[in-house]
C-alpha cells in the first residue's frame, strides 16, 4: 500500500460549502543563477465540518477523487488565523 502524500499550506478561500482552497508554497533553486525562488500551488480541499477559515495554516492529505478538481482532504488545522 502506498503512502498518502501530506502537505501544509494556508487557506485562501472558504466561500464554498465543505470545500476550501489551500495555497502550498515551496522553494526551488533557479537552474542557471542559483537564486532560490518561491513557488505556489493551490489545491481544492474537502472540509467536511467547515472548520477552516481564511488565513488558517492547515495540513492536507491526499485522497480519492471527490470531484473534478478535489483530490485532497483536510487533516487538521495547525494554527488559526489572528482575528483582527
Amino acid at each position: 500500500m502506498s503512502q498518502k502524500s501530506e502537505k501544509t499550506g494556508v487557506v485562501i478561500s472558504n466561500k464554498m460549502q465543505k470545500s476550501i482552497v489551500v495555497a502550498v508554497e515551496w522553494q526551488v533553486r533557479h537552474g542557471l543563477y542559483g537564486k532560490t525562488e518561491r513557488r505556489t500551488s493551490t489545491f481544492m480541499v474537502h472540509d467536511e465540518d467547515n472548520a477552516a477559515k481564511i488565513g488558517d495554516t492547515v495540513e492536507i492529505v491526499e485522497t480519492r477523487p471527490l470531484s473534478r478538481r478535489k483530490r485532497w482532504a483536510l487533516k487538521r488545522v495547525v494554527r488559526q488565523a489572528v482575528q483582527v
